[in-house]
């Protein structure tokens, strides 16, 4: 019981020490995912497309 204790202690700590970041930055970086995210798979949903199409030919 006490090594699990001590544990989240230890997690209590490290938690304390992480650099939290600011809102602004948050949105930034979940819009730039989001539209990474959406882009690729449209990248993809392309490619599918067109190898789906060439394989129709064949």
């Amino acid at each position: 019981m006490k090594k699990i204790k001590s544990f989240f202690k230890g997690v209590r700590k490290e938690a304390k020490t992480v650099r939290w970041p600011d809102l602004k930055s948050l949105v930034t970086y979940s819009v730039i995912t989001v539209v990474l995210i959406v882009f690729f798979g449209l990248y993809f949903f392309g490619l599918d497309a067109i190898f789906a199409f060439f394989r129709r030919l064949v």
